[in-house]
């Protein structure tokens, strides 16, 4: 029996990089799992390797930032399994710009996707969960959400909202025996940091391929950045019943980058 054995499961941003690796992982400890992302191919590729390791996955493409579209995936997942046990509201992005170069337009990109669709996705999420007798709403924080970096600012303004989002909706729902939590990675070897790492070049924040993670990376107390794998125990913890007692709270699983 897996940790999460039966539970129905449903993650964004599922297609790639920790959301992906999230969904594989739980999958494999026995979740039914719905995987959300707005990348129709990558998404489908996930399910298809959760279903080649015996596990039960269904795909639904759907962008965070659009309550229809949510509200109908989250409907589908349901409709298909009977149940919402846990929502992971895994999709990120972020567009680096120096301080005083950031725009409305960089503001409003970043902010819709991490804050509003964390938002979006624990409404949706609380609202089908209520009637069912409760559940688990994961949220991902970072780094950047407990202190602010000069080309990262609407992306730290955003993880700090998604940690004020995680404590109001703990409170919201605890009534309806719903737990809310979220997790904060540091430095993460995945799509998302390469593309960070040519974005940080091209406004000459880095001069070489691989030199941004290197500089973030150089003070990680266990010396490397993490792999999507070194967080899916936390992800286990926050989905299984071993949580049940936590709520409200950002989980810091950096290696030892900021210590509070």
């Amino acid at each position: 029996m897996g940790r999460v054995t039966g539970k129905r499961i449903v993650a964004t941003g599922a297609g790639s990089g920790i959301g992906r690796a999230f969904s594989v992982a739980l999958a494999g400890e026995g979740a039914v799992m719905g995987l959300i992302d707005r990348d129709a191919g990558a998404v489908e590729s996930a399910a298809e390797e959760i279903r080649a390791a015996g596990g039960e996955a269904h795909p639904f493409v759907a962008d965070v930032t659009n309550r229809g579209e949510m509200t109908d995936a989250l409907d589908g997942f349901i409709a298909l399994t009977a149940g919402l046990d846990v929502m992971l509201n895994i999709a990120g992005f972020n567009k680096p710009m120096h301080f005083l170069d950031v725009t409305e337009e960089n503001w409003h990109a970043v902010m819709d996707v991490n804050a509003l669709g964390t938002l979006i996705g624990i409404q949706e999420a609380g609202r089908r969960m209520i009637p069912l007798g409760g559940g688990k709403i994961v949220n991902t924080s970072s780094i950047a959400g407990r202190q602010g970096y000069p080309s990262f600012a609407p992306y730290c303004a955003s993880k700090f909202a998604v940690n004020a989002l995680t404590q109001a909706a703990a409170r919201a729902l605890a009534e309806h025996d719903i737990t809310c939590n979220a997790f904060a990675p540091g430095v993460v070897d995945t799509p998302l940091w390469s593309q960070l790492d040519n974005d940080l070049r091209a406004i000459g924040d880095a001069d070489a391929p691989g030199q941004a993670m290197a500089d973030f990376s150089a003070g990680i107390l266990r010396g490397r950045p993490a792999t999507p794998a070194d967080l899916v125990g936390t992800a286990l913890f926050l989905a299984s019943a071993d949580s049940d007692y936590l709520t409200g709270q950002v989980l810091m699983v950096d290696g030892g980058m900021v210590l509070v």
